[in-house]
């Protein structure tokens, strides 16, 4: 029972940190991509507020035309709030809330799961750590009612009992 309960703990806790892994690397190739967007989102974005100001239309609606689809809503959203004359408007359309990834969603969601995954392998590593703990003090108290049998004078054969029992209930409500 005491392997079994030690084994079944420590295999929970490789599994946590198996998967806890893994999911951390699904979560870097799925970041990579989104991260490659956002750049390609800024580049295109600085060079058409550029031809913007430059009063440039052709330029401005090639760059515009060159606009990633999850892009366009935030920057229809940021134009709408007149960014070129209202100095409360956002700073770009990177700010807007509209202007969410896809793919960095999913990265989140994969960081969350491999996160959830790693507190469940550190708490079976804990209880690991405590079973094998209680199982130590729990042979520690045998062996001093063990020991106490081989004494031959009374106060001190009673006293290593107490203190077997002691360490005997105590290791018990601690468990």
């Amino acid at each position: 029972m005491v392997a079994y309960q030690s084994r079944q703990w420590t295999g929970e806790q490789a599994q946590g940190y198996s998967h806890a892994i893994a999911t951390r690397i699904a979560e870097k190739r799925t970041a990579s991509p989104p991260n490659r967007q956002v750049q390609i989102d800024v580049a295109t974005f600085i060079q058409w507020v550029d031809a913007h100001a430059h009063d440039d239309a052709a330029l401005a609606d090639f760059y515009r035309a060159r606009f990633r689809d999850e892009f366009k809503p935030a920057l229809a959203a940021w134009v709408a709030t007149k960014p070129f004359t209202n100095p409360a408007a956002p700073r770009t359309p990177f700010a807007m809330p509209v202007y969410r990834l896809k793919a960095s969603i999913e990265a989140q969601r994969l960081e969350s799961d491999a996160a959830g995954d790693s507190d469940h392998a550190k708490s079976a590593n804990e209880n690991a750590d405590n079973y094998m703990l209680a199982v130590a003090l729990f042979a520690s108290s045998l062996f001093f009612a063990g020991i106490s049998t081989k004494l031959r004078s009374v106060k001190a054969r009673t006293g290593l009992l107490g203190l077997g029992w002691l360490l005997f209930l105590g290791t018990l409500i601690w468990a």
